[in-house]
């Protein structure tokens, strides 16, 4: 009787065609820093839903898909067959739409906003290849402290204590998703087992969807 195969992630879906480019986005861990954008956003003084939904826009495309097609070109480890061509392909892609989108909101709402998609747009490569910033630090930093504080300037064009109060809160709550997880990816892609990891992987699941809940409810509070 032949052992089963243990997926590379929780979420990820069986190897091959679209499920590919599903299990690519790492769907559970793209809402949640979406969400802190949303975060972000909604603690700003005055509220544009458009805005927000532009901010969601270009960050899914540069953080959920090139950099994640990036991350996966560099030692596979999500397992997926997607070319590699492709995968560059699809990173540059998505990474410039996410640029043009930020440039576009700096022209339409305000100019400051340049600076956070130069930052953005520097993240991408130099975090998923690997270049600089790739420590769990770093991480909090670029994928956690980083979108709320752009959500609230997108809204804000200014940053005040609120911004700053909510960027600390997606810095430490991403510390503590990287000290989940690691455990979980070493386990599921070095070791082959998930023994030992499943309380770890529902931490992961209740903290993912305890996020994306307060930003829905922080939205709609904006929306009344």
């Amino acid at each position: 009787m032949g052992t089963q195969e243990v997926k590379p992630a929780f979420y990820a879906l069986r190897s091959g065609g679209w499920r590919d480019y599903v299990t690519l986005l790492h769907p559970p861990y793209t809402l949640w820093h979406l969400s802190y954008v949303a975060i972000g956003a909604a603690l700003a003084p005055q509220f544009h839903l458009d805005r927000m939904l532009w901010a969601f826009a270009s960050f899914f495309l540069a953080m959920g898909v090139a950099a994640h097609a990036l991350d996966e070109l560099k030692g596979r480890p999500l397992r997926t067959r997607i070319p590699s061509t492709f995968l560059i392909v699809l990173a540059v892609a998505s990474l410039a739409g996410g640029v043009a989108i930020g440039v576009g909101a700096a022209v339409a709402w305000g100019l400051g906003l340049l600076v956070f998609v130069a930052i953005g747009a520097a993240i991408v490569p130099l975090y998923n290849l690997e270049l600089a910033l790739h420590t769990d630090a770093g991480f909090a930093l670029c994928w956690g402290a980083f979108p709320a504080l752009t959500g609230f300037f997108v809204e804000a064009q200014t940053l005040r204590i609120e911004a700053v109060a909510a960027a600390a809160y997606a810095f430490a709550l991403s510390l503590a998703q990287r000290a989940l997880s690691t455990p979980v990816r070493r386990a599921r892609r070095e070791q082959a087992t998930t023994t030992g990891i499943e309380p770890l992987e529902r931490a992961l699941r209740a903290l993912t969807w305890a996020t994306v809940a307060l930003a829905v409810a922080l939205v709609a509070a904006r929306l009344r």
